[in-house]
């Protein structure tokens, strides 16, 4: 039996982030021209239910590789 403790490798999200209107604009259109579904998560630092939802969707992401998902 392999003794040796492996070091957690941080998860890279699947959710993009959008900080601005270009990006918005420009993963829209991406996933548009793919036929891709998409998939937005509004949310506010201050809004409890919003913040608690965030690895709920970060789960969804990860298992649905063929939808675009935006936060």
């Amino acid at each position: 039996m392999d003794s040796q403790v492996q070091e957690a490798q941080p998860i890279k999200s699947r959710v993009m982030k959008v900080d601005s209107v270009e990006t918005w604009d420009l993963y829209v259109t991406q996933a548009t021209n793919q036929g891709c579904p998409i998939v937005a998560h509004f949310t506010a630092s201050w809004c409890m239910p919003s913040v608690a939802m965030n690895p709920f969707f970060e789960e969804l992401a990860s298992n649905y590789s063929d939808v675009l998902f935006l936060g």
